[in-house]
This record gives structure tokens, C-alpha cells and sequence, in this order.
């Protein structure tokens, strides 16, 4: 086959594995990212994510990833579906609601990748990642044509919106690169706006991670800091209020994944059950879910901390 043939074949296949989308850019080292990167790492936005200063070179550069790279095949895989809360507004951001992505996505690409190499060339080397690896998965696949950064930092495209995984497969096959899209935020500031801790630059496209209410009740292993404790807005995991406010989101589709619906129970739950969750409890209805990742006394604190500040305090006691 030639690259041509080669691009074609895989994203037909791609597609019909059940991806949103496909495409494709040509490796070569992000020049342009690492000035930001480094000045992001110097203000101190990465907050307690150390490894984010980590393995810069790989980064920037995907063939110290896997040696002799010349592709890398992006792709979005959907979660959305439409937001659900508890009668107290404790929320959960829809990606984490159901079965735990990594481990799903990463077994269809394990296939998937075997199959590329049946049908291409068997001698392929290649890599394959799911928001793993010092891989800047966002960069690649604006490059390869997947959407633009907004100002919310978040890939989005203008058809498909912004609630997708991305997964990269990099490899050494030669392959016929696709082309960036344009960015379509325009004037908008609706993010910017929406977000209750200010976590977006105000000019946008910037985000300080140390601020995001993601980061305050998953990443960051340090109570959540009092002035932003007000601010939290019933999100007890993650947050999903910039791509909620989102224009393009419109577009935005429910999935068909049957392991991201988890029905879970806890929608229902009353405050009383919230806040005498038990580390059992946790384990059982959370821990086949990204939930876990935050583990169980940090996920407790998230709780304490939004329950305190709709002054259900006594319920804690």
C-alpha cells in the first residue's frame, strides 16, 4: 500500500472500532510549545503535578518515545452524556461516571494496533498511549487535525465539540499527515467567565492548573485552600463547568459506549449518605471508576469541602 492507502485503511478501521475520530500528523519535535511550557512550569501552574517537569525532551519530542517515529495517529474517543447531579448538587464530571478509560481504551487500541501491523507491515514499531507518557496529546492532535486549543486550553472541534478522550498511537510508519484546524473561539469568554476560581487566563488559552477545580479534587494531595473552598460549586471529582458553556459543545452527541454508563447510585444519594460515605463504600461503587484515582480521604475532603460550604457542617459531626 502506499501512505495514502496506508492513512485511509486506518482511519476507516479506526472509525469502525468506534472511535469519534481520526487523524494524522508527522512527528517532529514541538519547538513552538517549549517556551510555554516552560513558562507555565516557572509561574508555578502545574501546582503539586511535579511530573509535569518531568522527561521534558520525550515531551517535546516523540522519537525518544520510540526511535525512528515519522507518525502519529490521534484520536478522540466520545464520553458525553447529558450531566446528572445528586438531589444535594454534589457533582461528578461525566467522564468519570462510568468504567475507567484508560483501561478500556488502551485494550482497544492494543488491538487495534495489532491490526495495523497484520494489514500494513509486521516489522512496525510503535507505541500507544491514553493520557499516559510524557505525550502532549493535545498539540498532536490539533496537528493532526482533531480541533483547535481553546481558550478553555481543551481541544475542541467544531462539529463534534469537546467531551472526548484522546489516545495516541506512535509509530514508525510513514503515513500522509492531515492539517491543523483553525481556531473558531473568536470573541468568545464564555469560559473564562463561567470558571468560579478564575483558573483561566483572562486572554485565555492559558490555564493555571493550581486554581482548576479538577486539580483541587483529584491531582493536588493538599486540602483544598480555604478562599477557594466557597468556589467549588458542588464538584466533589473533576468539573466539566468550561465545556458546559461551551458554544460548540451544542453539537456534542451522547456515546455509545456501554461501560461508560455506570448508573450509578450515587446520583440519588442524600447528604446524610455523602458525607458518612466509608472507605468500603468508596471501593465499591467507585473503584472501577476514575474516582479512584483520587483515592478515598482525598475524595472524602472534596466532600467535607463542598458540603461545608452549602452549610451542611453539621452533618459531619
Amino acid at each position: 500500500m502506499t501512505a495514502k492507502e496506508k492513512s485511509e485503511w486506518i482511519k476507516h478501521h479506526m472509525l469502525e472500532s468506534g472511535f469519534l475520530n481520526v487523524g494524522i500528523a508527522a512527528v517532529r519535535r514541538l519547538d513552538e510549545s517549549e517556551t510555554y511550557l516552560d513558562d507555565w512550569l516557572n509561574k508555578g501552574y502545574h501546582g503539586d503535578m511535579t511530573y509535569m517537569a518531568n522527561h521534558k525532551a520525550m515531551r517535546l519530542d516523540p522519537t525518544l518515545l520510540v526511535p525512528g517515529a515519522r507518525s502519529i495517529i490521534s484520536l478522540a474517543y466520545n464520553y458525553y452524556r447529558p450531566s446528572e447531579t445528586s438531589p444535594d448538587g454534589l457533582k461528578v464530571s461525566i467522564y468519570a461516571q462510568g468504567h475507567d478509560y484508560h483501561k478500556i481504551l488502551k485494550k482497544k487500541l492494543k488491538g487495534l494496533w495489532k491490526e495495523i501491523k497484520s494489514a500494513i507491515d509486521p516489522e512496525a514499531k510503535g507505541r500507544f498511549f491514553v493520557d499516559s507518557a510524557p505525550v502532549m496529546e493535545r498539540q498532536w492532535a490539533a496537528q493532526a487535525g482533531l480541533g483547535w486549543q481553546g481558550k478553555n486550553t481543551l481541544l475542541i472541534h467544531p462539529r463534534l465539540g469537546s467531551y472526548f478522550f484522546l489516545a495516541e498511537i506512535i509509530c514508525d510508519i510513514e503515513l500522509v499527515p492531515d492539517t491543523p484546524t483553525e481556531d473558531h473561539c473568536g470573541t468568545c469568554t464564555r469560559c473564562i467567565e463561567a470558571c468560579p476560581t478564575d483558573a483561566i487566563d483572562d486572554q485565555g488559552y492559558l490555564l493555571k492548573a493550581n486554581q482548576c477545580i479538577s486539580y483541587l479534587t483529584i491531582e493536588t494531595k493538599e486540602t483544598i485552600p480555604e478562599p477557594l473552598k466557597s468556589k467549588m460549586d458542588g464538584w466533589v471529582f473533576g468539573c466539566d463547568i468550561c465545556q458546559q458553556v461551551c458554544p460548540w459543545n451544542k453539537f456534542s452527541k451522547p456515546h455509545t459506549e456501554p461501560l461508560f454508563y455506570n448508573n450509578p447510585v450515587y446520583q440519588n444519594w442524600t447528604t446524610e449518605q455523602w458525607s458518612q460515605l466509608t472507605e468500603v463504600e468508596f471501593n465499591q461503587e467507585f473503584g472501577a471508576t476514575p474516582l479512584k484515582r483520587a483515592g478515598y480521604q482525598k475524595f472524602k475532603d472534596s466532600i467535607r469541602a463542598v458540603l461545608h460550604e452549602k452549610e451542611f457542617g453539621s452533618a459531619l459531626e
